[in-house]
């Protein structure tokens, strides 16, 4: 069961605890979720808190890592990139706002500068702040290691600076455009800052209507069932399609999840490390390939270690039961020799190389075949010679006693008729 970690906002659910399972499922209708939502009783509100810490899961996101966030069947999480910018910022927080929807932000260094209200916004809201570095380069897969932590000290620097209280910034990054490098990974991770990419996005940058925006996130979030999507605040066609997305979020029982990072009074949510994977494997889905070989590695001495006879389990009061030549081998070195490597080699054009092939069956045969030919000549020469030598003994042989008459007489010729002898004629 989910431990008090866990922070839940007071919500009339039915909570199915079930025994012996670590978790428990939350079920509730959104009129329900959007108890503690005032003066909007439909709104979709945030089911509950995850508390991640970013030591123990650093990379999140299956559109580039192996793991995203432990989320529960239609869960989904909202964050948006590229802020603030107050033209259409503003009004993503006031949708938010007004469905008592958390979602986690990405701040630009240059953006906090210019719009540190913006960033001050968020904080009060009860929004989760991460950085997006400082200036949005699509180069970090390429860029030297230096600048690529000038990037992200700025942004980091500029919206701590904008917040009233800089312990408010969590210790969350994405990488701009998802370029990812895993030496800008490998820094990060050095500097326990959990890295983001997403589950599904809603491609909201691209020039594409507000309706497609739409399209694509209900579609792919359905096609994922949970997961991570990525929006961006700075879009107009963003501010079009949130909306109706919020309306389908409702309207297909979907539940949104507020991310915050663990800190010394807040202690991660207890997970498995099995609910980090979006789709975790069971026994009734079956493996779609063999598990790889592995690799085993040999000694690289001269000798192979022999049996002793303590390995036999021979104890010392049982020795003089033992036979003579094994008493005699006790005193052989404990070291085999190896075996050359020519005792394992088979020559080329042999039968067992042809007969590994299923078209060389038949040449291996027929080679057989030969190899046994001259053997079967040899064989009958043999007997040949045999038999002379049995006539030749028995014409030196004394004469044998005179047979019974009921032998003689089957022994004599028989007289031949005259009709067969016309016949023949």
């Amino acid at each position: 069961m989910i431990g008090s970690s866990v922070v839940l906002r007071t919500r009339s659910w039915i909570v199915l605890c079930l025994g012996g399972f670590l978790g428990c499922s939350t079920i509730g209708s959104p009129a329900a979720l959007a108890a503690d939502c005032p003066g909007h009783p439909d709104a979709l509100g945030t089911s509950r808190t995850l508390v991640v810490d970013p030591h123990e899961h650093p990379l999140i996101g299956t559109m580039q890592y192996r793991e995203t966030l432990p989320l529960r069947d239609h869960e989904v999480v909202l964050t948006f990139d590229d802020g603030p910018l107050p033209k259409y910022s503003n009004q993503v927080l006031k949708m938010l706002d007004d469905e008592c929807i958390k979602a986690t932000f990405f701040i630009i260094g240059s953006q906090a500068k210019a719009n540190p209200e913006g960033v001050r916004k968020l904080v009060a809201a009860g929004h989760t702040v991460g950085t997006h570095s400082m200036n949005h380069p699509l180069t970090f897969d390429r860029m030297p290691i230096e600048k690529a932590e000038a990037e992200i000290n700025g942004g980091i620097e500029w919206t701590s600076a904008a917040m009233t209280d800089p312990s408010k910034l969590a210790p969350f990054f994405r990488i701009p455009g998802l370029m990812r490098a895993e030496g800008v990974e490998h820094h990060l991770i050095s500097r326990g800052i959990q890295v983001w990419s997403a589950d599904f996005p809603a491609d909201d940058w691209r020039h594409v209507s507000s309706d497609r925006v739409y399209q694509l996130a209900i579609q792919r979030l359905e096609a994922k069932g949970k997961g991570i999507l990525l929006l961006h605040d700075i879009q107009a066609r963003t501010v079009a399609a949130l909306p109706k997305i919020i309306r389908d979020l409702k309207a297909r029982g979907y539940r949104i999840v507020h991310v915050v990072p663990a800190t010394a009074d807040r202690p991660a949510t207890p997970t498995t490390p099995v609910e980090w994977l979006l789709h975790p494997p069971t026994e009734t889905v079956p493996i779609a390939r063999w598990p790889s070989v592995p690799s085993f590695v040999f000694t690289q001495t001269r000798t192979l270690p022999a049996p002793s006879l303590a390995d036999l389990n021979a104890r010392t009061e049982h020795q003089p039961l033992l036979p003579r030549r094994t008493k005699g081998q006790m005193d052989v070195a404990s070291a085999l020799p190896v075996p050359g490597r020519a005792l394992f080699a088979i020559p080329e054009g042999s039968v067992e190389v042809l007969l590994s092939t299923t078209l060389s069956r038949r040449a291996a045969t027929r080679l057989a075949m030969a190899a046994e030919t001259p053997h079967a000549a040899r064989g009958k020469a043999a007997k040949g010679k045999t038999a002379k030598s049995q006539v030749r003994h028995t014409a030196h042989a004394a004469p044998a006693a005179p047979k019974p008459a009921a032998q003689a007489k089957s022994a004599t010729p028989r007289s031949t008729r005259i009709a067969s002898l016309k016949k023949r004629a």
